[in-house]
């Protein structure tokens, strides 16, 4: 390959700035939505699942302190076995090949990728990774102040029991963001049926925002969030799942060798059961017996 002179190089700067520019006044947005490059046949989506949520950390290994590398974390998604993955602190490098894209064929899964925004190495963003079709995707702008830009990736899959709309989301560090982008992502209209939530939470106690989704998306059931940050030694439940018109199993942090190495978090894994479970019908008064006297009587 020739060198490029002084002149070109300069040339081809400039044009790599004007592109982050555009990039950066446009985020976020939908970056990429693609199948794998070889398609392998598996069964329908059914009524049992397996959902797994994982902050990458750019791809960075535990401190960040190492040149990208999507190895490490390609390894641990590996392991969990999940249908459906979210992933969020994505990196997708300008100058050098995409690691999402590899890690996506590798796993024969579907991808879809929204760019929170534009970092000096490449796009930032939130992705989901599925061994079914996306039948729809779209993204959320959940930029609620000056400070944080966030957002949120939603794709619907089709099964045959009707839709299941998923979203990959890493919500603010601000209580009051939070109860703003959890409200907005709970009452968008395009989520359709069962609606799954993955992400970093970024909920390190009970605050407004976690207080919603366990009242609306766990119905007041006890669930003990497993730790999942720092990867080293837990301390912290960031990473979470929740799940509306579907049963939440179990829910557990992947701890294997490789996901303490491969990012600042563990991943977590959880099991669900498409459909809620059915409310108990109320108790009814005995009907009357045949004949019998209608009035008022002493215990009535």
């Amino acid at each position: 390959m020739p060198t490029l002179s002084r002149d070109a190089r300069r040339a081809q700067r400039a044009r790599h700035a004007r592109r982050k520019e555009a990039l950066s006044a446009a985020a976020p947005y939908l970056a990429m939505v693609r199948a794998p490059a070889q398609l392998q046949r598996g069964q329908r989506m059914g009524r049992n699942l397996i959902v797994a949520t994982y902050n990458v950390h750019r791809w960075t290994g535990r401190v960040g302190a190492r040149a990208p590398d999507a190895a490490g974390a390609g390894q641990v998604i590996a392991e969990l076995g999940a249908d459906v993955v979210a992933l969020q602190e994505v990196l997708r490098p300008f100058d050098a090949a995409d690691p999402l894209e590899m890690l996506a064929d590798a796993l024969h899964m579907h991808l879809a990728f929204v760019a929170t925004r534009v970092h000096r190495r490449g796009e930032i963003g939130n992705a989901i990774l599925s061994r079914w079709p996306i039948t729809s995707i779209f993204s959320l702008d959940l930029s609620f102040n000056r400070v944080e830009r966030r957002s949120a990736v939603a794709a619907c899959f089709q099964g045959a029991r009707g839709p299941l709309s998923v979203v990959a989301t890493h919500l603010a560090l601000v209580d009051r963001t939070r109860r703003r982008q959890v409200r907005f992502i709970l009452e968008h209209p395009q989520l359709q049926g069962p609606v799954v939530l993955l992400g970093d939470m970024n909920a390190w106690r009970n605050c407004h925002a976690t207080r919603t989704l366990d009242r609306e998306l766990v119905a007041g059931e006890e669930i003990s969030w497993p730790r999942s940050f720092p990867a080293a030694r837990p301390v912290l439940a960031l990473d979470r799942i929740y799940a509306r018109g579907a049963q939440l199993r179990s829910i557990q942090a992947h701890r294997s060798a490789a996901a303490r190495r491969a990012s600042d978090h563990l991943p977590v894994v959880g099991h669900l059961r498409l459909g809620a479970p059915a409310p108990r019908p109320a108790p009814q008064a005995p009907a009357p017996r045949a004949g019998a006297r209608r009035g008022r009587g002493k215990n009535a």
